[in-house]
């Protein structure tokens, strides 16, 4: 969050202002670093992790990454942008790398890709200058602490709703942890020591996955030196989330061309949360940025390389030789197909939505001049490959239950039946209403760029608004039984978040605002968001009823409060105005800036939820016996990766006979493929869920007896066709046959579980 001495060469950028003194410079970036490491110690990770971390981020990531960026971009803006998108870039070439040395059988090899890309660049004379740039432009030290700022908030965020809640070990019988870290736990260890990567729950059954982020959190362990728990319960998420936040700032600057664009779209998006009036907070149309950043980690994964692409895009949707940031140059059309291709195996949503923003745009550009613009059509085409290669590769042709339904599982629900005394379209109207506010007020920006714009609007806006647009769409148009349909809305917002922070400084630049008036109004911004928390905190209650419209009931009564009071200091202000000078034509800004601040307490109030189930969160809070996480991570470190386990425990638990297949733990801290473990969360029962019976019920029936009528022969099948070399048995599930002890080796138990290795 620094700059370098000198500003950018060219007559087409604007003048640089003044460095600051180094102190200065570096100061947000010294603040920043501090915050994270105190909040990472005051969850128990230790320091050596922490200091290994650091390593690996700087030395295998980012330097690697940042050089490559630096020879493909044409000339430099700010150190601040290499660096972040040099990180985008590093995570990108982690993934070719890791899938090479795995299908190699070379894993504990992978730190030598980034000490290759090192010293390739050292022994190659023209690349050698990418090593020190001199031509950067002086990033305003306001913009720094802006953003240092987005980045401490977030990172406590994280440390009240997760890293407190979710130890890195269970501690005790009684602990409790959130229901799918588990589970990511066991992609990453999959992907750290397996090639090709399957469902580590049923080791033979192919992952038909969006799994790319899981290679980030496998590398990490593989080149750090670092424990896979410690990796993906403490390290990964923060600085994937610190990495996204200044990427988003990068973004909105290079794109408008103005660092404050960016800083107020990293608040929009990092800061501010949904709108509500409920206590424990709800989320009836799902979240943008609050909880699901950490409890599914490919959706923070999937945003660093989808704003990465964002700024790639629009630089090859503008080619205009007079935009106020310089051009990428010809190496955008080869950054964006990488980023591409690694944005489609991260997570399913990004890829439909850059290409819809793409045709968006394609189409406002031939009407406006004219012309097919050849470069955004070239853009799209590689948006469509990359989707092919995922669909064919990745996915196979999976749906997951996807389907186009409009608003059947996204608003409808919500009024049918309509709500006693309410007509069907005021009913509709209000369920509207409710969504707008909830997700979309921040982007209410977009509506004062659209009209002070006149509809004529850039390249780059109209590939921000396409996207802005897309994202609800798809939400709206598709059904999906998990409600995955949500995760279009994730990925368009990253689109509008940067249009509606630009929309507020066009705004602000018609308002006049001096230094004191613009201080006056953060101040006043400030308090707003003080009241409406303290608000919320006193006054805010559970959600109630009997329907899903009731529970929208306390938002649209808290929409309507608000909405009144703003009449009513409009009806103030104007005639306020014409007698005060310091008000004249500033009430526009005034109330753009109280509309983006309503959703203040978002955050806030999530994490007041989450600290009161101190045990595990306040979220699908399930069991965590240390004694189970005992038995498996000392299965961990006395097989080998290729040896397969089995146990007799699948069920999360047993509902009037079905069985809840969400039982992950061991694949997760054993590192190995298990026979059969939960298929709760196979790609294959998606679409039907987690009561779903196992689909192999013959293999099942194999495994089981392995535990309660062992035979030599049944044994020596598992042991030769399906490489199973451990039999795991928690015995408050079922206690073994006797008979096993016999024809198997007792090598560890507890209180609660015994692991036996098969003999042979």
């Amino acid at each position: 969050m620094t700059a370098t001495e000198a500003a950018v060469a060219g007559s087409s950028a604007p003048a640089a202002p003044r460095p600051a003194p180094a102190l200065l410079r570096w100061a947000p970036l010294l603040a920043g670093a501090g915050h994270f490491a105190v909040v990472l110690l005051a969850a128990d990770t230790d320091p050596a992790d922490i200091l290994r971390y650091a390593g690996y981020l700087l030395l295998a990531l980012i330097l690697p990454g940042t050089l490559v960026y630096r020879a493909l971009r044409r000339r430099p803006h700010t150190l601040v942008e290499d660096v972040a998108m040099g990180a985008a870039v590093g995570l990108v070439l982690e993934l070719p790398a890791w899938a090479l040395y795995a299908w190699l059988g070379l894993a504990g090899w992978l730190w030598t890709w980034p000490a290759a890309i090192v010293a390739l660049f050292l022994a190659v004379p023209r690349l050698r200058r990418h090593w020190l740039v001199r031509d950067y432009r002086p990033t305003p030290v306001g913009w720094s602490w802006s953003v240092t700022g987005a980045v401490a908030f977030f990172t406590t965020y994280l440390s009240s709703t997760f890293l407190e809640r979710n130890p890195i070990l269970p501690t005790s019988e009684n602990t409790h942890q959130y229901l799918d870290l588990a589970y990511q736990l066991s992609l990453a260890g999959e992907a750290k020591h397996q090639f090709p990567i399957h469902l580590p729950q049923v080791a033979a059954e192919p992952l038909d996955y969006h799994w790319f982020g899981y290679v980030h959190m496998a590398a990490t362990s593989l080149i750090g030196g670092i424990d896979l728990p410690v990796v993906a319960l403490r390290l990964t998420i923060p600085a994937l989330c610190a990495a996204a936040i200044v990427l988003t700032a990068v973004l909105g600057w290079r794109v408008s061309g103005r660092p404050a664009v960016g800083a107020v779209a990293a608040v929009l998006f990092f800061v501010i949360g949904e709108t509500n009036f409920t206590d424990p907070v709800t989320m009836p149309f799902g979240t943008q940025a609050s909880f699901v950043i950490w409890h599914g980690m490919s959706m923070i994964y999937s945003w660093v390389l989808l704003i990465a692409l964002i700024a790639v895009l629009a630089d090859v949707v503008d080619r205009r030789p007079d935009r106020p940031v310089a051009a990428i140059g010809r190496g955008a059309f080869v950054l964006a197909p990488l980023l591409m291709l690694a944005s489609s195996g991260a997570k399913a949503s990004s890829l439909p939505v850059v290409g819809l923003a793409l045709a968006f745009t394609a189409v406002a550009l031939l009407v406006a001049t004219r012309r097919i613009p050849w470069a955004v059509v070239g853009a799209g085409l590689a948006t469509a490959a990359a989707q092919l290669f995922a669909t064919a590769v990745l996915y196979r042709f999976k749906a997951y239950g996807i389907e186009v339904d409009p608003l059947a599982s996204s608003l409808e629900p919500y009024w049918t039946p309509p709500p006693e005394g309410w007509p069907a379209p005021l009913a509709v109207l209000a369920v509207v209403v409710a969504f707008a506010v909830n997700m979309q007020l921040r982007v209410v920006g977009i509506g004062p760029l659209l009209w002070l714009r006149r509809g004529r609007l850039e390249p780059v806006q109209w590939f921000l608004l396409g996207g802005a647009l897309a994202g609800p769409l798809l939400y709206l148009l598709l059904r999906q039984p998990g409600g995955a349909n949500q995760y279009f809305t994730r990925a368009g917002f990253t689109f509008a978040v940067v249009l509606s922070a630009w929309g507020y400084l066009m705004v602000a630049d018609r308002a006049r605002l001096t230094r004191r008036s613009g201080t006056v109004l953060g101040l006043c911004a400030l308090a707003l968001a003080v009241a409406l928390v303290a608000l919320q905190f006193r006054y805010a209650g559970p959600a109630a009823g009997e329907t899903m419209f009731d529970w929208l009931r306390p938002l649209l009564w808290w929409s309507a409060g608000l909405a009144v009071l703003a009449v009513i200091a409009v009806g103030i202000w104007l005639p306020a105005s014409l007698g005060i000078a310091a008000l004249h034509k500033r009430g526009a800004i005034a109330l753009l800036t109280a509309v983006l601040v309503v959703g203040a307490p978002g955050l806030l109030m999530d994490m007041r939820k989450s600290e009161r189930s101190p045990n595990g969160g306040a979220y699908a809070n399930i069991s965590l016996p240390k004694s189970r996480v005992d038995a498996a991570r000392w299965a961990r470190d006395h097989s080998e990766p290729g040896d397969v386990l089995a146990t007799n425990v699948h069920c999360l638990a047993v509902v009037n006979g079905w069985c809840d297949a969400r039982s992950f733990w061991l694949s997760a801290y054993a590192e190995r493929r298990v026979l059969v473990e939960g298929w709760g969360f196979a790609p294959r029962v998606a679409s039907s869920g987690a009561y779903t019976p196992f689909w192999d019920q013959e293999l099942l029936r194999r495994n089981d007896a392995a535990f309660t009528e062992p035979t030599e022969a049944g044994l020596r099948e598992l042991r030769d066709r399906h490489a199973v070399r451990w039999l795991v048995v928690d015995r408050t599930v079922g206690v073994e046959s006797p008979e096993l002890g016999r024809l198997a080796r007792l090598r560890y138990e507890n209180d609660r579980m015994a692991v036996y290795q098969l003999l042979g």
